[in-house]
C-alpha cells in the first residue's frame, strides 16, 4: 500500500513537472513568437516598400533580410491573420521590433510620403519625377494622364491636361496608382479654381486652361516675378487686337519638339520663327493649344491681376538681366530691340 502511495505521487509529480515544463516552453516559445527582439540591422529604422498585390512570397523576399528568425515572424504573422490581408505600402520598422510590433506597423501605419515637382517641361518629364516618389511607373502615367474618357469628361485634350498640374508638395501614400495620383492633382487643380479665380479669368475671356497657358508663357519669358504681371499685360493686349503673340518661348518649344527637349536653346534665330507648329506664336494666332512648361502660381496670379498697360512689345534689357524694356509702338520696339541685337553680337552668342 505504502508503495502504492510512493507511486502514485511520483507519478503525479512527475505530470506537475512535465506541465510546468511544457507551460514554460509554451510561455518561451510565445514571448520569442510575438515580444522577442527580431531585427538585424544597424541603422535606427528602415522603410519596408511592399508592392501592391505582394502575397506570401514576395513578402518574405521583401522582409526576411531585416529579421534574425523569419520563422518566427511568419508564425505571428500567420496567427495574427496578418497574412490574409497583406497591405501595400511604406512602412517604418524601427531597430528592436519584436514581430508583434512589426506587424502592427504593416498594418495600421503606412507612411505618407511628400511628393514635390515643379520646373517641368512636358507631361514625359512630370511622369519620370513622380514615378519616383510612388509605385506607379512612368508609363502607366502618362497612360493615365492621356485617358480618352477621363479627358472627354474633363474638357480636357492630349496638350491641355497639362495645366491641371499646379507646381508644389503634395503628400500622397508611396502605394498610389496612377489614376489616383492623377484625380488627386484634377482635385487640386479645382480646388484652386475657385469662384473668384473663374470669374477673373471670366472677365479676361479666358478659360481657367487658357490662363494656364499664357502663364506659361509669361513664366519662360521672365524669373522676375514682379516683372510677370507687366508682360501678361503685353501679351493680353495682342490676344485683343487678334494680333500674334510672338513669343519667343514658344519658338524655342517648338525647336525642341524638333530637335529633342534636351537641347539647349540661347538665342532664337529668324529661320526659327517659320517652325510649323501649333505652339509656334509667330505663324499662328491665338494661344498654343496647350502650356509650354509647368505654370507656377506666381505667372497664373499675373495673367488674373495683369497689368493695365498700353504695351504691345517688349524687349530684353541688357542692363538689367532678366527684366525688359516695354514699348507702345513698333517704332520704338526696333530702337529697344537694337541695344539687345548689338549686345547679342558682341557676346557671339549665335544659339
Amino acid at each position: 500500500m505504502t508503495e502504492n502511495k510512493s507511486l502514485y505521487k511520483f507519478i503525479i509529480g512527475l505530470g506537475v513537472t512535465c506541465f510546468l515544463f511544457l507551460a514554460l516552453m509554451f510561455t518561451i516559445n510565445y514571448y520569442n513568437t510575438y515580444y522577442a527582439e527580431n531585427t538585424s540591422f544597424n541603422e535606427e529604422k528602415i522603410y519596408l516598400y511592399i508592392p501592391t498585390g505582394s502575397g506570401l512570397d514576395k513578402l518574405k523576399k521583401q522582409i526576411s533580410p531585416f529579421l534574425n528568425d523569419s520563422s518566427t515572424f511568419f508564425d505571428a504573422a500567420y496567427n495574427t491573420k496578418y497574412l490574409l490581408n497583406i497591405k501595400a505600402g511604406k512602412y517604418e520598422i524601427k531597430k528592436g521590433f519584436s514581430n508583434k510590433e512589426i506587424i502592427n506597423s504593416l498594418k495600421f501605419n503606412n507612411i505618407p510620403i511628400k511628393v514635390t515637382f515643379n520646373n517641368i517641361e512636358r507631361l514625359e518629364n512630370l511622369a519620370s519625377r513622380v514615378s519616383n516618389y510612388i509605385e506607379a511607373d512612368s508609363l502607366s502615367l502618362i497612360n493615365s494622364f492621356n485617358e480618352e474618357l477621363f479627358l472627354k469628361t474633363n474638357n480636357l485634350n492630349s496638350e491641355s491636361i497639362f495645366a491641371i498640374f499646379l507646381p508644389n508638395t503634395y503628400e500622397f501614400y508611396w502605394n498610389t496608382n496612377a489614376d489616383q495620383f492623377r484625380n488627386k492633382m484634377l482635385d487640386q487643380y479645382n480646388l484652386y479654381w475657385n469662384s473668384s479665380r473663374k470669374e477673373k479669368a471670366k472677365s479676361l475671356n479666358l478659360s481657367p486652361v487658357e490662363v494656364s497657358v499664357l502663364a506659361s508663357i509669361v513664366q519662360r519669358e521672365t524669373p522676375k516675378v514682379d516683372e510677370r504681371p507687366t508682360i501678361s499685360g503685353v501679351y493680353y493686349n495682342r490676344l485683343k487686337k487678334s494680333m500674334k503673340l510672338q513669343a519667343d518661348p514658344t519658338v524655342v518649344y517648338t525647336i525642341k519638339e524638333k530637335k529633342g527637349f534636351d537641347k539647349k536653346i540661347r538665342r532664337v534665330l529668324y529661320r526659327d520663327l517659320k517652325i510649323k507648329s501649333p505652339y509656334n506664336t509667330y505663324i499662328n494666332k491665338g494661344l498654343p493649344p496647350g502650356p509650354i512648361y509647368m505654370s507656377d502660381f506666381s505667372s497664373i496670379e499675373s495673367v488674373l491681376n495683369l497689368e493695365n498697360n498700353d504695351y504691345l512689345f517688349f524687349v530684353a534689357d541688357v542692363k538689367r538681366p532678366g527684366y525688359h524694356i516695354f514699348a507702345k509702338t513698333y517704332r520704338q520696339h526696333n530702337k529697344n530691340k537694337r541695344q539687345y541685337t548689338n549686345w547679342l553680337r558682341k557676346k557671339n552668342i549665335r544659339r
